[in-house]
């Protein structure tokens, strides 16, 4: 029988304390804290190369923080990360799902490496297809898949053994406008349903301004601003647009000796893409 993971016990999904990420002298994420509340949608803006996806690596267990400390899920990052990984759901970037299967047996392969039990693993795999919308392709090769399927099939395959925490990494990158609301449909329907944290990392200031409780903004491994979308907004002044923040913010914020040399970032982005 699978060992059951100890109950939750942290009243906030995510919180961070100074968490650092280094590459040799460059500083990806330097000295972040936050928290982030249970059934919070919280967004990552900022410029590409600002840290963002390294400070998504970290919270997934992919990557070792340098210093601080963080507790996902109630969890530490540092002395629980096989407990962290079993609370929590991560759709990357890059394309994770395999072509050459159909999209049942991508389902049926996430099972495994997520230890679902043999005797549920039906139950589940068939109502994550059902949620995202794909019953009908579950036999299909996923080659043959749009990419708003494809993104639909990660999200159901980071769904199945029900995470406290779903992080999401550019979700609707490089969909159309149509396939980017079908996806965002599914995944805000499957998070009230069950009041999971969602995190978010998008270029799309209308998503956030649209999906998230709160968001931060991110510039050479800092967060220079954090709050509700209208909170930012009224800092930068009447009738301003998440665009207009993010322009005026990332103009502003000061630049750091972390940004300068061209070697570090390529080591950086050559290790954590991001």
């Amino acid at each position: 029988m699978d060992a059951q993971p100890p109950p939750r016990t942290e009243p906030a999904s995510v919180i961070l304390t100074d968490l650092t990420k280094r590459f040799g002298a460059f500083v990806a994420v330097d000295r972040v804290s936050l928290s982030i509340a249970h059934g919070e949608v919280f967004g990552l803006i900022g410029p590409n190369g600002a840290g963002k996806t390294t400070l998504m690596k970290m919270l997934t267990t992919l990557l070792p923080p340098t210093s601080g400390s963080a507790t996902v899920a109630g969890f530490d990052l540092l002395h629980q990360a096989h407990i962290v990984r079993r609370h929590i759901g991560y759709v990357p970037q890059l394309v994770s799902a395999d072509g050459s299967l159909t999209g049942y047996e991508n389902m049926l392969l996430s099972a495994r490496l997520y230890g679902i039990p043999r005797k549920d693993r039906e139950t589940r795999i068939r109502e994550a297809l059902a949620t995202m919308g794909l019953t009908d392709f579950a036999g299909h090769i996923v080659q043959r898949y749009s990419g708003g399927m494809i993104r639909r099939l990660e999200v159901a395959q980071s769904m199945l053994h029900h995470p406290t925490v779903l992080f999401m990494d550019e979700p609707s990158v490089g969909l159309d406008p149509t396939a980017r609301e079908t996806v965002w449909r599914h995944v805000l329907d499957l998070k009230r349903s069950s009041n999971m944290t969602l995190v978010l990392t998008t270029h799309y200031m209308e998503e956030v301004d649209e999906l998230c409780d709160r968001v931060a903004l991110m510039v050479g491994g800092h967060i220079v601003a954090i709050g509700t979308p209208a909170e930012l907004k009224e800092k930068v002044g009447p009738g301003a647009s998440l665009e207009d923040v993010f322009d005026q913010l990332t103009a502003t914020a000061p630049e750091t000796e972390n940004e300068r040399s061209y070697v570090d970032v390529k080591r950086a982005r050559g290790a954590a893409r991001g």
